[in-house]
């Protein structure tokens, strides 16, 4: 066989989902074939210090492992935020890494959730330094992390959605009697309250009443500096996975059945006795309906390599609303994403693989654009 293919993997991160990356990247890293890919991790702390360690010979064998910053790895060693990509950045101009011979990266892998990762912010990093990545792009990343954004681009291609509400800090400090009649008025209780560019279920709330209203929107503006209410429905949750660039595949859908009052952080991480029924007991209508709406939404937004789409499919008469995109989705023991191509004939580890191929031609179809360095004659 050829040259490895050398991957990059971004992981930890400043946000508030730091822990959910480094279980998505112990579970990646457990699943990569090290006959084909050398990969070398570059680890985030909390507080934005980059630190990075040798190629992997083998998968860590926990968390732990993957925190470069103690002392767990003797290669391990900090390369301050500053100059945090310098590594991978070298000798790409030279071509891949066998090529040059210097260790360079062919394809990062940003297993990064929520801000300064998922958002945008890194994927124009390396749109800058022309570094192949997997997943969405600038622009899909940034609405897919926004939910308000993201309602309206919805709502442009007709996508059925529930109702909602947002304003940012300023404007609920000056009125908040003004945005809680409101919300009362046109929402309703219960309600809830997301920060408006998070995931992974930090900082969500279900308020029954004004005075769990007020507390809850206090605790989302820690997260972020604007937020989102939204009317409550009755529903089962349903997702699809979609894979793919300019022609995305939906996955069968999957159902969550939480296990607390609502698919919070804890159900989805933590406990992991929500209930995953996979594929989802819909009628086959409304599978294919799903499917449908979740490549629409997929490329509403313009999306690349991968995304799960959620919606909500109401009790009472099986109307479907879509709730969001989730453009890097977790790769847990306990995630959708993974779980549905396994059950739709696609297993972990050749998702990787797909995930790896679509970046690289993602890449190279972008390397026919003319950005306006010749001559436009």
């Amino acid at each position: 066989m050829g040259e490895k293919v050398r991957v990059g993997l971004i992981y930890g991160g400043k946000s508030g989902e730091h822990e959910v990356s480094l279980r998505t990247a112990l579970a990646v890293m457990g699943e990569f074939d090290f006959s084909r890919y050398e990969v070398k991790p570059f680890y985030i702390t909390t507080d934005g210090q980059w630190h990075t360690a040798d190629v992997l010979l083998a998968p860590p064998a926990d968390v732990a492992a993957l925190r470069l910053n103690g002392t767990e790895r003797a290669d391990a060693t900090a390369i301050g935020s500053g100059g945090a990509l310098a590594p991978v950045f070298q000798g790409l101009q030279a071509g891949s890494a066998n090529e040059a011979g210097n260790g360079s990266i062919d394809v990062i892998f940003p297993l990064l959730h929520g801000t300064f990762g998922e958002d945008g912010t890194v994927q124009g990093l390396l749109e800058m330094a022309n570094i192949p990545y997997v997943g969405a792009g600038v622009l899909a990343s940034a609405v897919g992390m926004d939910k308000v954004m993201m309602k309206k681009v919805f709502a442009h291609e007709g996508l059925p959605q529930c109702m909602f509400r947002y304003f940012n800090r300023t404007q609920w400090d000056k009125e908040t009697d003004y945005y809680v009649t409101e919300i009362e008025v046109s929402l309703g209780y219960p309600c809830f309250i997301k920060p408006a560019n998070l995931g992974s279920s930090v900082g969500i709330s279900k308020a029954k009443n004004r005075e769990e209203l007020i507390e809850a929107i206090n605790y989302a503006f820690r997260y972020d500096r604007k937020v989102i209410v939204e009317e409550f429905v009755d529903a089962r949750e349903i997702e699809v996975s979609v894979l793919g660039n300019d022609e995305p595949k939906a996955s069968v859908p999957g159902e969550i059945r939480p296990s607390n009052d609502f698919y919070d952080y804890k159900a989805k991480y933590i406990d992991g006795t929500s209930v995953m029924e996979i594929p989802a007991n819909i009628p086959a209508l409304t599978s294919e309906a799903v499917r449908e709406m979740a490549i629409r939404a997929y490329q509403a937004i313009d999306g690349s390599g991968l995304s799960r789409v959620d919606f909500f499919m109401r009790k009472s008469d099986g109307e479907l609303f879509i709730n969001e995109v989730n453009t890097m989705p977790g790769f847990t023991p306990f995630s959708m994403y993974p779980l549905m191509w396994q059950e739709t004939g696609l297993p972990y580890r050749e998702l990787l693989d797909t995930l790896i191929e679509l970046a690289l031609q993602r890449h190279a179809d972008k390397q026919r654009i003319d950005y306006g360095g010749g001559s436009p004659l």
